[in-house]
């Protein structure tokens, strides 16, 4: 709303309203706004909710081998981090931008899917909260939607580059194509030459349909991403701060991919896809990471109060649905390693443990999972009628801040060789 207020000032010469149409300080002021509205909010909601006795119902104390206390800490702070991101994206966003409309809706829409999960658990002493069938028709519902939207949205278009060849044969000059805009189907991918991928060649074995039918396994897509994404953020919220520090790296990430990619000349060097009007993106990652940041002044260990589904959920939703739109959905096996890694511990231990069952053994793979878990699981707490395969993985159970502050560490790591993907080819 300011940005519209601002812009029509900038008519009249106002001093400072010029400001208004930079990027870069919009970012930075929702940055500060965010990061500004959790501190203070967060306070609030923390007393709030502690007059009123709402606390988590699942924490066992005697997970922690060091003997912290978990009880009687508030649940639901991911209403905290959806008030700090929508706050600021509203008043400095564009907000008639097809982009920042898809994600603001993404935001409420599993912000509301988690409340509901952590107001089942909560309110009606329910620890299995909303039951998963529901959880996954909320999650593909609106992966359907942002999949549909952006192929149907005349606003949602690209321009790729092309190589001109110079005199020196072995040299070759990125510029921008001269046609028009276009919608487009392809991806971006990983350690290739020129990083892109159609889904409409993938689907090539159709025929003359090809286009049709990459759209619909382009939709499909960002229906498995946003919830495969959101489902790992999900697993990866178990341990104080965890959830939100690696959340911020990654937000980071894609906040520099959506710029690089809304800016013309940056998107030429790095010979990716120019995606017009993306630099909102820019604006939501930056309240985005500044919630996640502002979150942890009470989530880092130990936890005043904890995200519960509603913001992780939430986290997960945005993180996929951004990087669809700006097409690095393939990056994210890379830039969210640990979410992935917790999503295929669980699978593996579920599966494995079944197989086994009908062998008429009960084996299991991890002492527990998630697989952040695993590491601090004490001997006396497994199950004695079971048998571990990695039993000695690790040697000692590791304090909960030690285990978070590690993973943080691979985030960034993971992060770090997300970004240069760009120039490895």
């Amino acid at each position: 709303m300011l940005y519209y207020l601002f812009r029509f000032l900038e008519q009249y010469n106002i001093p400072g309203s010029h400001l208004w149409s930079y990027i870069s300080f919009r970012a930075l002021l929702a940055l500060i706004i965010s990061l500004v509205i959790s501190a203070w909010f967060g306070e609030f909601f923390i007393k709030w909710m502690k007059r009123r006795k709402i606390f988590e119902t699942e924490r066992d104390p005697a997970i922690d081998p060091f003997g912290v206390e978990k009880k009687g800490v508030p649940t639901m702070g991911g209403i905290i981090i959806i008030v700090s991101i929508l706050l600021p994206v509203l008043l400095l966003g564009r907000i008639r931008n097809t982009y920042l409309i898809l994600m603001v809706i993404t935001t409420l829409w599993l912000g509301f899917l988690g409340f509901m999960d952590d107001y089942i658990k909560i309110f009606r002493r329910n620890k299995e909260g909303l039951k998963g069938k529901y959880k996954i028709v909320g999650q593909v519902s609106i992966g359907f939607i942002v999949g549909i939207v952006l192929y149907l949205s005349p606003d949602v278009v690209i321009r790729e580059n092309i190589s001109v060849p110079q005199q020196d044969a072995h040299k070759t000059e990125i510029v921008k194509h001269e046609s028009e805009a276009h919608k487009s189907l392809k991806t971006t991918i990983p350690f290739t030459k020129h990083h892109n991928l159609s889904y409409s060649e993938l689907m090539s074995f159709v025929g003359k349909h090809k286009v049709a039918a990459g759209w619909i396994l382009f939709v499909i897509m960002t229906i498995f991403v946003v919830t495969a994404v959101s489902n790992g953020a999900n697993l990866n919220d178990g341990m104080d701060g965890m959830c939100a520090g690696n959340s911020a790296i990654i937000g980071v990430v894609l906040g520099i991919f959506a710029y690089v990619s809304s800016h013309i000349g940056y998107a030429s060097y790095f010979d990716i896809m120019y995606i017009p009007h993306s630099e909102e993106l820019v604006v939501f990652l930056s309240a985005f990471v500044g919630a996640m940041i502002g979150f942890l002044w009470y989530n880092a260990f130990p936890a005043q109060i904890f995200m519960g589904d509603t913001g992780s959920l939430t986290i997960g939703g945005v993180i996929g649905v951004c990087a669809v739109i700006i097409h690095k959905e393939l990056l994210l096996p890379i830039l969210c390693g640990i979410f992935f890694v917790e999503s295929l511990s669980v699978i593996i231990q579920t599966q494995w443990f079944k197989f086994m069952k009908r062998k008429g053994q009960r084996v299991r793979v991890f002492r527990a999972t998630p697989i952040h878990d695993n590491f601090r699981k004490l001997d006396s707490q497994l199950d004695k009628t079971s048998r571990y395969i990695l039993t000695g993985w690790p040697h000692r159970p590791f304090h909960e801040s030690k285990i978070t502050i590690r993973f943080w560490i691979v985030t960034i790591i993971l992060a770090a060789l997300t970004i240069i993907t760009l120039k490895i080819r």
